[in-house]
């Protein structure tokens, strides 16, 4: 409640000081959005929507999606495991991240072209017009996926007028930067094509060991084409083709602590990050990462005014491939020699919509969508040369493995854990969805709007899965009490007498820590479990075993991390989801004076299941007796009363999500500022949560998450010469209904109630406060200089490693400045200097446990300082 308090506070305080008699007129900037698919100035449209212009974009250098949370504070970005995979988060809702069988929550538009999967480059597109950023679900007008929020990328049509530029820039860490765009007309004035493209080499900042690339690198380049056809003052075609490409070294990894697992590692000679100093930079690996990334597509909008009512159609087909490989250990042992996803994912859209041409009280739209989409996804894992030895450190002797081994018939020394074994799990999606909307705006007088929307979508998943694996440890049937069933007593008749054989010398070894010398006669009554030696009897019997049941055997459970795979569809498992939902929107808008509007709305929003294309896919718990009793549980799954009391299940995919939304807002505008502000609370129920915990991914439903919260985004021009900008988002997140909350692998818990906790990475107050100063150089030039500072107040990083194992916390706060200044002559030349991060702010961006190392807490850290300079040459 007191923070609730101090929201309003600050809404008061805000709202006192930036309106103020000095506003006396409108302001003539106007800034045009499509954030409700209609061309709407930001004042006109009732929506919270965030729009950063072209203008900004290059003043602030902003490249990437990940650079425009620096001037957005209700966007967080963040990067995971590869350049491309990126999570986007507005309002605290958003997922979607390393897992190509997630959908995000946040759905990104480029052009009108949905991209169904996290890319954060818009350095790719040549010239930018501006960036829409839409709070809250969207789904009624966007229907695929939007229950968090919307992005919007809108890119310059081609001009009938000849214009382009060229531009070159260097930084530090030996960045090369390029980029050209060159538009024109042809023909008979009907038609305009433009061609940009662009690179980007940057060296890695992160230092890896000797005779291995540095981390974090940049090398990409990018093309774009467009073709803009009128052949009637009613008519508009425009086609857009582009590909880009990137070939990186990603991405650096730190240590927040050290425990556990961390001293096998040191027993074996292996080197890791230092967890006392987690901002080194430092790097530590056996091999370089791939990370490559081809992506293409073509879309064409036609555009054509039928007298009532104005038709567009957009038709898209997009490619993305992706293949990356590291050594996911982040250790100088090789103890995971390849970790590696190859994902292949083609998309069809179409969206057809026909909105009204009137002048009267009454306007509407009335659309479709439809999604197809074909995904190819193979994970491999392959164990390296230390494995064996690690996996016999963490067991406490290689004498019990080898017994194992021995005992069941397999080579001892070399068969489980070795570098010969791989996992290769191999999945195919199809998705097919439609959507159905229409919005109806009716007028009551000049000031007055109400609007109402409807959304109907069905969403038809069908998935493919089944896994190839060598290792045989991890099919050995580990439930059932130790002895005969564990130890196959029975095979070792062939080496009785002969203490040369490795059957003979692993059970010595075993017997060893009682003091007890196996010889030929009392290991061939092994065969038997009859012993001529009473002391070797009571030794074995009383002491090995039941220490191997009671003791050791959980451990070797825990050891026994990827359980066989159980291919699918099955008897039991079809794998096929089909959703569908009817979303709304309903909102009334009062136009106060010519600069004040005021609004009031509630919206649902909708987001289809997800599936867990990783190995961590496994049935459900509730599958578990039907699965069993058509013969298909595999071993190491057992089914208990409870999910809590089971083994070894988990989720093929998680149920849709639902959002709801209420909203009141303000959107004023004066002659020296405007300012707009948004209070809401707002639910999302069955939220998709994709966390890595250490052995895989866990894909759950959360009961319910809210987050209540206000926005403020302001202007002010005190002289023409400055522009000072302010935004604030303030947050009060919680999961009001986590019980199954996701629990790293190592705590011996299969799940964490996280009820009641806010949710990580969540800031409760997020600011951006910006200066911009504009002076003229001489009579032929203009210059700038700007500056933004970004914060976030302090969060917890990972709820569920926290929870569950009593580790120090990595907070996260971020404090970060960033500053441009930069002069353009009149004959188009300019020249920039820019920096990002000024003062080497460092902060953890996520963390998640250890792969196969319980007690070890691996992150990802922000880049470091950054500078550089750029010239350009308009014409």
């Amino acid at each position: 409640m007191a923070s609730r308090l101090s929201i309003l506070a600050v809404t008061s305080a805000l709202t006192a000081s930036l309106i103020t008699p000095a506003f006396a007129q409108t302001s003539g900037d106007e800034i045009i959005v499509t954030a409700t698919k209609r061309a709407t100035t930001l004042q006109e449209t009732p929506v919270a929507v965030s729009v950063t212009d072209s203008v900004t974009i290059e003043n602030a250098r902003i490249l990437d999606l990940n650079d425009l949370q620096s001037v957005v504070p209700s966007l967080r970005v963040n990067q995971l495991q590869t350049s491309t995979n990126t999570n986007f988060i507005i309002r605290g809702f958003g997922n979607g991240a390393n897992n190509a069988g997630v959908e995000p929550s946040v759905g990104v538009f480029v052009d009108g072209v949905y991209r169904s999967r996290s890319a954060a480059r818009i350095g790719d597109l040549p010239k930018l017009e501006r960036i829409e950023v839409l709070r809250g679900p969207q789904s009624t007008l966007f229907g695929k996926n939007a229950s968090a929020g919307v992005i919007s990328i809108v890119s310059a049509k081609p001009s009938y007028e000849q214009e382009g530029y060229v531009e070159l820039g260097y930084g530090n860490y030996n960045n090369f930067t390029g980029k050209a765009y060159y538009t024109t007309g042809i023909g008979n004035d009907d038609a305009a094509f433009s061609l940009g493209g662009g690179f980007n080499f940057r060296d890695g900042y992160a230092e890896a060991r000797d005779g291995l690339s540095d981390l974090n690198d940049r090398n990409r380049w990018n093309i774009q084409g467009q073709f803009l056809f009128d052949p009637s003052d009613k008519t508009s075609i425009r086609v857009i083709a582009d590909y880009s490409t990137l070939n990186e070294v990603c991405c650096a990894i730190t240590n927040f602590q050290n425990e556990g697992a961390i001293n096998a590692i040191r027993a074996l000679g292996g080197q890791t990050a230092d967890a006392n100093d987690p901002f080194a930079r430092e790097h530590f690996s056996n091999k370089d990462s791939v990370n490559e990334v081809d992506d293409w597509g073509v879309s064409a909008q036609i555009d054509h005014d039928l007298g009532f009512a104005n038709l567009t159609s957009i038709t898209a087909y997009r490619n993305n491939e992706t293949f990356f490989d590291s050594d996911s250990d982040f250790t100088t042992l090789e103890i995971l020699e390849t970790v590696s996803t190859k994902n292949k994912i083609g998309t069809f859209t179409q969206e057809l919509r026909l909105t009204s041409n009137n002048d009267g009280p009454l306007s509407w739209m009335v659309g479709g969508f439809l999604f197809d989409e074909n995904v190819e996804a193979v994970d491999r894992l392959d164990w390296g040369a230390d494995t064996r030895r690690y996996i016999d450190v963490l067991a406490g002797s290689p004498a019990l493995f080898r017994t194992i081994e021995a005992a069941n018939g397999f080579t001892p020394g070399s068969t489980f854990f070795g570098e010969q074994h791989a996992f290769i799990d191999s999945f195919k999606l199809e998705n097919t969805s439609y959507s159905l909307f229409g919005t109806v705006d009716f007028e009551i007088g000049d000031r007055l709007t109400l609007t109402g929307g409807l959304n109907y979508t069905n969403d038809d998943k069908t998935v493919t899965a089944s896994q190839q694996s060598t290792d045989p440890w991890f099919a050995l049937d580990l439930t059932t009490a130790p002895g005969p069933d564990l130890l196959a007593l029975g095979s070792v008749q062939a080496a009785v007498g002969n203490p040369a054989d490795p059957l003979f010398q692993a059970f010595g070894a075993a017997f060893a820590p009682f003091g007890l010398t196996l010889d030929p006669m009392t290991f061939g009554a092994l065969a038997t479990g009859q012993f001529p030696n009473p002391m070797a009897q009571g030794a074995f019997t009383n002491g090995f075993l039941p220490n191997v049941e009671n003791g050791i055997i959980a451990s070797l459970q825990g050891l026994q991390f990827n359980p066989p795979f159980l291919a699918f569809p099955n008897a039991v498992e079809d794998g096929k989801t089909s959703d569908d939902k009817l979303t709304w929107t309903a909102r009334a808008a009062y136009e106060v004076n010519d600069n004040i509007n005021v609004y009031a709305s509630a919206a649902t929003g909708f987001k289809s299941s997800s599936w867990n294309l990783s190995r961590g896919s496994r049935p459900f718990f509730g599958d578990g007796a039907a699965l069993a009793g058509a013969g298909l549980l595999p071993n190491n799954y057992v089914l208990g009363a409870t999910a809590a009391t089971s083994r070894n299940f988990g989720t093929r995919f998680a149920g849709p999500e639902e959002a709801t939304v209420y909203e009141i807002g303000l959107k004023a505008k004066f002659d020296k500022g405007a300012i707009n502000i948004a209070l809401f609370d707002q639910t999302i129920e069955g939220f998709q949560s994709n966390i890595f915990i250490g052995s895989g991914f866990s894909l759950v439903n959360a009961g319910e998450q809210s987050t209540k919260g206000l926005e403020v985004d302001a202007s002010f021009k005190p002289i023409p010469m400055i522009e000072l900008t302010f935004a604030g988002t303030f947050l009060d997140p919680i999961y009001d209904s986590f019980t199954n909350g996701p629990a790293p692998a190592g705590s011996g818990l299969n799940f964490v109630d996280l009820s009641g906790e806010k949710p990580a990475g969540i800031p409760e107050t997020s600011l951006n406060i910006g200066a911009n100063f504009f002076y003229p150089v001489g009579d032929s030039a203009k210059g700038y200089l700007r500056g933004d500072w970004q914060y976030e107040s302090e969060v917890q990083s990972n709820e569920a490693i926290f929870a569950t194992t009593g580790a120090q916390q990595p907070f996260r706060t971020v404090s970060t400045f960033n500053a441009a200044t930069g002069v353009k002559f009149d004959n188009g030349f300019a020249v920039q200097v820019w920096g990002r991060n000024i003062f080497n702010d460092e902060y953890v961006s996520t963390v998640f446990p250890g792969v196969l190392q319980t007690g070890v807490i691996n992150g990802y850290i922000n880049a470091p300082r950054t500078y550089g300079i750029n010239i350009r040459k308009d014409f």
